[in-house]
């Protein structure tokens, strides 16, 4: 195993919460961009979503050292995912932070990510900087400013091993790059002022919080906290998966056609779970507009 110095950050507020602190999740939510739920999901829960991961995004076992497979739209190619639909700890927390039990699967992902892989440079998955027409898949679907981040990091999330790393309080309108930094020219990173206007992907910004967690716990970060990844310096491939909700009141115009797998999904799920696919999107990620 991996061994280094790295340390939780030392903030002056508390940022892990049991699944039922369902005021305090919010309320770190709302203030500082984030926050880990711990004990989520049980241990054979976890295996269960990390075999899934495992057929859909490496059937073939041959994922090659420092390569990443990410899979879009995962809850549609995999069953076990479905599970959360139930799982009124998963739900109770979303119905807090929306402010409402009427709610519409948004997007879903699984990554796998190899040994000797990079840093993920700094970003934020957030749009929402750009006017209108939008650009690509994300554009359309990343402008709203609910929760972009239900993320579970199977093996656990820990620097040494392509950890997440947040910026603390980063999601806010007026947040500005520390003194040293500026944004690059779509605000969707920022650099070392004066050096090529290129993402960062060192973990050495002011405010960078690396986030330690074990199998089963969740990490929630808000639409615009930017985020980044630590190189992979572990000995086993690291799985993740996550799906995000919207407000089914929150109308969206998608300009491509939903593909086989989405429909086959929505009518896989039994009754009593249909309320979650009204106006459910999809993606295209290959999608372009016209001309």
């Amino acid at each position: 195993m991996c061994k280094d110095n790295f340390q939780p950050a030392d903030l002056p507020y508390r940022y892990e919460f049991g699944a039922g602190e369902l005021t305090a999740i919010k309320a770190c939510h709302d203030a500082h961009g984030f926050a880990i739920v711990k004990n989520m999901l049980s241990p054979d829960y976890v295996d269960e979503l990390k075999e899934s991961v495992s057929q859909v995004l490496d059937p073939e076992s041959d994922l090659g050292l420092g390569e990443t497979r990410v899979k879009h739209a995962f809850i549609e190619y995999s069953k076990p995912l479905w599970t959360l639909l139930e799982n009124e700890d998963y739900l109770n927390i979303n119905r807090c932070i929306f402010g409402t039990d009427a709610l519409t699967i948004h997007r879903s992902a699984a990554i796998l990510k190899n040994v000797e892989s990079g840093p993920v440079t700094w970003h934020t998955d957030w749009c929402g900087f750009s006017e209108p027409p939008p650009k690509h898949s994300g554009d359309v679907l990343n402008r709203g400013d609910w929760p972009n981040g239900m993320w579970f990091y199977l093996n656990g999330t820990h620097p040494s091993r392509a950890g997440l790393a947040v910026i603390a309080d980063s999601h806010r309108a007026d947040w500005q790059p520390p003194d040293g930094f500026e944004f690059t020219a779509d605000q969707r990173s920022f650099h070392r002022t004066g050096e090529e206007p290129k993402p960062y992907d060192r973990m050495d910004m002011p405010g960078t919080v690396p986030l330690f967690t074990e199998p089963g716990d969740l990490i929630i970060f808000a639409a615009r906290t930017y985020h980044g990844a630590f190189p992979h310096g572990g000995d086993e491939p690291r799985l993740s998966c996550g799906f995000i909700f919207r407000p089914t009141q929150e109308k969206l115009s998608i300009p491509w056609e939903l593909p086989e797998s989405a429909h086959r999904f929505m009518e896989g799920l039994p009754p009593k779970l249909q309320r979650y696919v009204e106006d459910y999107p999809s993606i295209d990620i290959g999608w372009k507009p016209a001309g």
